[in-house]
């Protein structure tokens, strides 16, 4: 039963459509009606600008990192990324949203922070560079997601960590899975560019 609820509170904490609620409280606007409609901080950037995007992509962060604690903080004896796996699900099928929410990137970096900050820094900038050359947001999550693989199976050659390669795997095929109509738009060349970069 402790471990139902540990899972039940990760989801609910990823559930949490910071976009949504950022855009609603200070904007007045559901981004859902815009952009994209897509609750993720790529459209918090695009509908309401970059200080709006940055708290966004910051909560959404946020949410990963504080979940894979949750077994430590109720002294459960629970693996930390059990606990981020729900709350990336939470983030992708809000139920504070009807179930439409973002594409797990930052969710799912804010796992890997907690879990293995090296890691995090490491697809920060591999985002950031990949962001840099190609321009295209979507592109640059599903390169980071890649790397995140193999970052996770050469560190489980050499410390035997088979769970975070399992988890890896899991989230990178969210973030792929969801970008999909990105993929389309990217071979069509009607993929929007980011402009301050």
């Amino acid at each position: 039963m402790q471990y139902v609820f540990i899972l039940l509170v990760a989801y609910l904490i990823g559930s949490i459509p910071s976009g949504l609620i950022v855009g609603k409280v200070f904007y007045g606007i559901d981004i859902r009606e815009h952009g994209s409609g897509n609750l993720g901080a790529t459209n918090s950037f695009r509908t309401l600008g970059k200080k709006a995007g940055t708290v966004v992509i910051l909560a959404d962060i946020l949410k990963g990192t504080v979940t894979i604690f949750l077994p430590m903080m109720f002294a459960i004896d629970l693996h930390s990324l059990i606990p981020g796996i729900f709350a990336v699900i939470g983030h992708m099928f809000p139920i504070f949203a009807k179930f439409r929410g973002g594409k797990a990137v930052a969710t799912s970096g804010g796992i890997l922070l907690g879990y293995d900050p090296i890691l995090f820094i490491s697809l920060v900038i591999v985002f950031l560079i990949s962001l840099k050359i190609s321009k295209y947001v979507s592109l640059s999550s599903i390169i980071v997601a890649i790397f995140a693989i193999i970052y996770a199976l050469i560190k489980m050659l050499f410390t035997q960590d088979y769970l975070l390669f399992l988890v890896v795997i899991l989230l990178a095929a969210f973030v792929i899975i969801r970008h999909r109509a990105n993929i389309i738009r990217i071979r069509d060349k009607t993929e929007p560019k980011v402009k301050w970069l």
